[in-house]
């Protein structure tokens, strides 16, 4: 058997697996299981029928079809990465928003504690006299 094909198929078969093994037990969300779940697929593909990559490095006009992949393959990362970074910083806004509502309700809290234990110290004052 081909080495390359048996290392496409492994590939293939230890990402399809981790990622449903990550959707099952609940860290990976669905919009990122169909990404990851397209790319192995395409390793696949690549592994099973070589002649694909070939055809697209033609295609494109790029001399060596392993450049092509590395091409694709770094491309991709660094889409991963903008839109990580993306929502990383939307992520950081909501949860400083959030930290600041927390700071304000328990602000208020303390504000209608006091007041009431004010109210209850002025009543006990009254009653005593």
């Amino acid at each position: 058997m081909n080495p390359d094909l048996v290392l496409g198929l492994l590939g293939s078969v230890v990402t399809l697996t981790v990622l449903f093994e990550m959707m099952r037990r609940q860290r990976l969300r669905e919009k990122y299981a169909v990404f990851w779940f397209v790319v192995a697929v395409l390793t696949l593909v690549v592994a099973v029928v070589p002649g694909v990559l070939e055809a697209a490095a033609d295609l494109v006009g790029v001399a060596v079809p392993a450049n092509l992949l590395f091409f694709i393959a770094s491309m991709l990362l660094l889409v991963v990465s903008v839109q990580h970074s993306s929502e990383l910083g939307r992520l950081e806004d909501r949860t400083r928003t959030l930290a600041e509502e927390v700071g304000l309700l328990r602000m208020q809290i303390q504000e209608r504690d006091a007041h009431t234990d004010g109210h209850a110290e002025a009543h006990r004052a009254s009653d005593a006299a």
